[in-house]
């Protein structure tokens, strides 16, 4: 009785999930795409209810407080304000709010184990990263800039007579009323980063409100000029310029402002992707 084995045959074989699929299996009807991934990513965005309660309250606080303020000013004398900073006061509480949602769309997918199922469908997981990014940017860009072009020229019915009177088409007006969108935006940009380096929700805002809110404050009491000048190139200051028409002797101008912040974003959105690589769900 022979006892040679029989040979298998391609379809005995059993399959590896580390051997290429074979030129004869049908391909799959679904394919991975860029604009797949964008998709999945904004429908994600719209269905979290943080989304629409930290867009709410960054354009109602907004609104609210710009008009707050303009119907109480009281000149006086010997005061330099620039009247898109104070028009637009209530966008520091909109920037948190934009931050915090920065935060909930990548470390929030940590916090609920969502991510697992995210990373399953995308392997190479730096595509997500890209495509938050893109979809954050877009819709607080979008929301930012509505609101912020409202609230100034509502701000100016009551600012009309006095020292802070301007209108849009005024030198500057709106490229400054733009460049508090954009700075906010690009804040939000780098504590997403954050958020997906550190993939815990406390831990992130944590780091935002210790590092970019109370560090620069902290570092004003230190008594050198270096300390001083460096300060400028923190993310906070550097927004600040973007939404000033007039910047002051020291300070970065609009430009500068704008290229800071985009190494600011740059670096934290680097960190984040080197750790997504590294690092296990």
């Amino acid at each position: 009785m022979s006892t040679t084995p029989t040979p298998l045959t391609s379809s005995d074989r059993p399959t590896s999930p580390y051997r290429p699929a074979s030129p004869y299996r049908p391909a799959s009807p679904y394919r991975l795409t860029s604009r797949g991934i964008l998709r999945s990513e904004w429908h994600k965005l719209w269905t979290l209810r943080s989304t629409w309660i930290m867009l709410g309250v960054a354009g109602v606080f907004t609104v609210v407080l710009g008009m707050i303020v303009a119907a109480t000013y009281t000149p006086s004398p010997g005061d330099n304000i620039d009247p898109v900073t104070y028009a637009l006061l209530g966008t520091q509480i909109g920037q948190v709010a934009i931050a915090v949602l920065g935060i909930l769309i990548t470390a929030g997918e940590y916090s609920t184990g969502m991510v697992r199922a995210t990373m399953a469908a995308v392997p190479r997981r730096l595509p997500v990263l890209w495509a938050k990014t893109a979809v954050f940017g877009t819709v607080a860009l979008g929301t930012l800039l509505i609101t912020d072009f409202l609230t100034f020229p509502l701000a100016q019915l009551f600012l009309g007579g006095t020292d802070l009177a301007a209108s849009l088409g005024d030198p500057g007006i709106a490229r400054a009323v733009a460049g508090s969108a954009a700075g906010t935006v690009l804040i939000g940009v780098i504590v997403l980063g954050l958020g997906s380096a550190l993939r815990s929700v406390p831990g992130a805002i944590g780091a935002y409100v210790g590092g970019l809110i109370l560090l620069p404050q902290l570092a004003l009491m230190i008594p050198n000029d270096t300390v001083q000048d460096a300060l400028g190139y923190f993310p906070l200051p550097a927004s600040e310029s973007l939404a000033a028409v007039h910047t002051a002797s020291g300070d970065l101008s609009p430009g500068a402002g704008l290229l800071t912040l985009c190494a600011w974003a740059v670096a934290s959105l680097a960190a984040a992707a080197y750790l997504l690589k590294r690092q296990d769900v």
